[in-house]
């Protein structure tokens, strides 16, 4: 049945493909909708439109396919031989044929998913539900062929001259030169950047201001894990060894960051502040201004073509303004700079927040014997770690398609396509959880479960946190081992403690600020100026006219500035077309 059934829709989307290229061909609108559903959704990752764009509509998406085909060059839309095949599967509760698809344009080779409703199938009317569109190489770059370029010789003659390590010290130095790409942020974003440049031979260098790769892991609270699988968080060219646990502690990937940058050979200076840059529009260079290794005054200006801001989603806590807090003679550490509660043991703290940080630091506290109570200051989306948090996910389990396959597959789900699948998963996961949430509601905690119902995802893409995983925090305050009082019945703060609207007091000791981080968009003005900053606008979250992140992996409005940024996935999918819009721009390409 499975044999037939693959046949079918191999058939079905070798048919449709011929309608696409004959109506493409003839530049053609009305042909170009009559193959796509009435809802259609066509999302383009820098292949046509030259930015990260998802068009919704039949009408709009075959003006906007044949427009764009006309001036990329995008043609030859075929399934492509060397992928995954076409088949039946479920997206969005919706039966489908998927099929992978390969095309060429002016400059290069395009991946696509093409998506078919099977009820249309079925009724000899074949449209297609969704379409991908996305850079796969340039022609003449592509990464087999740079590495051919590139390939030292089988043995050196002069035994006695610079070897490999020699030559990879001196080169990482950029004493007689600079980078074309200066990349700010050393952790997963940064590198998986400069990864994907040095496959393209775009020299790249990373700074960091922390004293070790991985630190930015390395120095987090000590029982931090990621809280989703390792499936979806593999890094480029190099995924996690297969021996490795599904929950990763925070100082194995510490250690992975540090191992993965001496294995792909990623220039990468540690101890190094980026205090800003200014951008010379004649020699389209920037002047980047570094403090290295502060305690001994060394100080850089390098002039890259392009800066890279990977301080990630997530990268400069976010300090808001309580009331009276200044009052409090007691210790106030952001979360950001929580170590461990063993000294805090037998003492009260305060844990202000309900995410995913407040929450695992609230657990470390109690864990080491301290009295803690989290302070929620707004509804949060609670989801068990298994299996409700692991359902997004999906497409990273079990056998089937490759890793790069998996994540094309991933990119290819337009916005509200998503929305549809991500609210049919968080009633699963909200079925499943039932007995917490039920049990948490009991003791006051407020709930929400994103907008409209779409879970934890789309909360993160949309403002970076506001949810957690539960590892065992939420049990400890449904059962009150964690006590949860609501941030509006705080009347204020003493020098010893707090005071409640109710009268009563409370004696702190520590008060732990797990209220979040500010997004990139908030060191535009302050590393490159106010003109620049209105120029580029907002980074991150979604954009009503593109239903994509903002100024994330394309051009901004400021030539040479770019964003990188997200979780694992995010950052090991999304680098790649980053890269290869800077490669393009390195050789002259549009």
């Amino acid at each position: 049945m499975d044999i037939e059934l693959n046949r079918d829709a191999k058939r079905i989307v070798n048919d449709w493909i011929a309608e696409l290229n004959a109506a493409l061909e003839a530049r053609a609108p009305e042909r170009v909708g009559a193959l796509f559903r009435p809802d259609a959704d066509w999302r383009d990752i820098v292949a046509l439109t030259r930015t990260i764009e998802t068009v919704s509509d039949r009408a709009e998406v075959a003006r906007r396919l044949v427009d764009t085909a006309v001036v990329s060059g995008a043609s030859g839309f075929a399934i492509d031989p060397e992928r995954y095949p076409p088949r039946d599967v479920e997206r969005a509760g919706e039966p489908c044929v998927e099929a992978i698809l390969t095309f060429e344009t002016a400059v290069g080779t395009g991946a696509g998913i093409l998506r078919l409703k099977r009820s249309d199938c079925r009724a000899g009317a074949a449209q297609a539900w969704t379409l991908l569109t996305s850079l796969e190489s340039l022609r003449g770059h592509e990464e087999e062929t740079i590495l051919e370029k590139t390939e030292e010789p089988a043995f050196e003659r002069d035994f006695h001259g610079p070897n490999w390590l020699d030559r990879r010290r001196e080169a990482s130095r950029y004493a007689d030169r600079d980078p074309a790409v200066l990349i700010v942020g050393g952790g997963h974003a940064g590198i998986t950047a400069a990864a994907r440049l040095k496959a393209l031979g775009v020299e790249a260098l990373v700074v960091d201001r922390m004293a070790r790769i991985g630190d930015n892991w390395r120095k987090r609270y000590h029982g931090l894990k990621l809280h989703n699988q390792k499936h979806s968080n593999h890094f480029p060219y190099l995924p996690f060894p297969k021996t490795w646990p599904k929950y990763i502690p925070k100082d194995k990937i510490a250690n992975w960051l540090e191992s993965y940058v001496e294995t792909m050979e990623i220039d990468f200076w540690t101890g190094t502040s980026f205090k800003g840059a200014t951008w010379d529009a004649t020699t389209k260079r920037w002047t980047a201004e570094l403090d290295m290794d502060v305690a001994g005054g060394v100080h850089r200006t390098l002039h890259p073509r392009h800066i890279v801001m990977a301080t990630s989603v997530s990268g400069t806590p976010n300090i808001p303004e309580i009331p009276t807090l200044d009052r409090f003679e007691g210790t106030v550490v952001h979360s950001s700079k929580f170590a461990s509660g063993a000294e805090w043991k037998g003492q009260p703290v305060y844990v202000f927040g309900t995410g995913t940080s407040a929450h695992d630091i609230a657990q470390d506290l109690h864990g080491n014997g301290a009295h803690v109570t989290i302070v929620q200051r707004s509804p949060t989306l609670i989801v068990n770690v298994e299996p409700g948090a692991q359902l997004y996910d999906g497409i990273y389990y079990g056998k089937g398609p490759t890793l790069e396959d998996r994540d094309l597959i991933n990119v290819s789900v337009p916005l509200r396509v998503m929305k549809k699948a991500h609210r049919l998963l968080t009633d699963q996961a909200r079925a499943h959880d039932a007995p917490l949430l039920e049990a948490l509601e009991r003791v006051g905690f407020r709930l929400e479960f994103g907008e409209d119902g779409t879970g934890w995802p789309l909360k993160y893409r949309g403002r970076g946190g506001g949810y957690y995983f539960n590892v065992g925090a939420s049990d400890l305050v449904a059962k009150g081992e964690i006590g949860l009082i609501q941030y509006a019945d705080i009347d204020s703060f003493t020098a010893t403690g707090l005071v409640m609207r109710d009268g009563s007091e409370r004696p702190v000791a520590l008060v732990v600020l797990a209220t979040g981080y500010k997004g990139q968009d908030h060191l535009v003005e302050q590393l490159f100026g106010p003109e620049i900053a209105q120029k580029v606008g907002p980074v991150w979250g979604f954009d009503d006219h593109t239903q994509e992140l903002r100024n994330m992996w394309i051009p901004t409005a400021q030539q040479g500035l770019w964003f990188q940024g997200g979780s694992f996935a995010q950052c090991r999918m999304y680098s790649k077309y980053l890269a290869l819009q800077i490669k393009a721009a390195e050789v002259g390409l549009p």
